[in-house]
């Protein structure tokens, strides 16, 4: 794997959530308290764009049906055995990296 750029941070301040798209890939990005993560951006109920959706906390809300998912562990707020994709992120600079 390796790490690409995929925003800016400057685009993510504290609190905040986006959508990336990398090829065929869609993640949602999230900054935690200056802590940003990143998580497949397509909610499994019925493939809603997370990266549209709220960030309350560690919470991505999914703007379709409201399925929470915690962006640090991927895990549903509900039922933990859902659980998506996380994806190691760094920061260098004003870069956001994420290994795909």
């Amino acid at each position: 794997m390796a790490f690409e750029v995929v925003a800016n941070l400057s685009e993510l301040p504290p609190g905040s959530l986006t959508e990336i798209t990398i090829g065929d890939k869609q993640l949602a990005l999230c900054n935690v308290d200056g802590a940003v993560h990143a998580i497949d951006g397509v909610c499994p109920h019925r493939n809603g764009p997370l990266g549209q959706g709220a960030l309350h906390g560690s919470l991505v809300v999914c703007p379709w049906h409201a399925w929470e998912f915690d962006c640090i562990t991927g895990r549903h707020d509900y039922n933990p055995s859902i659980r998506l994709d996380t994806f190691a992120v760094k920061v260098e600079g004003n870069d956001i990296l994420v290994d795909l």
